[in-house]
């Protein structure tokens, strides 16, 4: 082999090496901040790393919400009609937020089952929500007739 040829062999070598390197690294940042969604009754039957990050969608069950009179702590409860999830937030809602209405929460299961979200999404408008949680609400309801 020629000393041209060794060059440009390490060359090629390096530049393999570091596109390995820097793809590792990439997808080791993308796969940390990945939030799943998940129904209540997924979380309700503990389907889910209880270390990780989730959002959870569903529908905010009529007279559910509980306001503290001392802070902007709130408790709600989130159902997909199958199973309901009490979520506790600290921090002022969307103004969209309401009982009966569509919600995603991203937060992480907190101690006695409560599902600490640390931001609360509401939907924007009167015929929107998330893609997941109309399917989830679908499939909820879909099952319920059957059984």
């Amino acid at each position: 082999m020629t000393p041209t040829r060794k060059k440009r062999l390490i060359l090629v070598m390096m530049v393999a090496v570091g596109v390995a390197v820097a793809t590792a690294i990439f997808l080791t940042a993308v796969r940390e901040n990945i939030n799943y969604f998940k129904t209540p009754t997924e979380v309700a039957t503990g389907q889910f790393n209880a270390n990780s990050t989730i959002r959870l969608g569903g529908m905010v069950k009529n007279g559910s919400v509980k306001r503290a009179k001392d802070s902007l702590k709130v408790r709600f409860v989130v159902t997909d009609f199958k199973k309901d999830v009490t979520v506790e937030y600290q921090g002022i809602l969307p103004d969209l937020f309401r009982e009966g209405q569509g919600v995603v929460t991203i937060g992480k299961m907190g101690k006695e089952d409560i599902f600490v979200a640390e931001e609360v999404l509401a939907k924007h408008d009167e015929n929107y929500m998330p893609p997941e949680a109309a399917d989830a609400l679908h499939q909820a309801r879909s099952n319920g007739e059957s059984e």
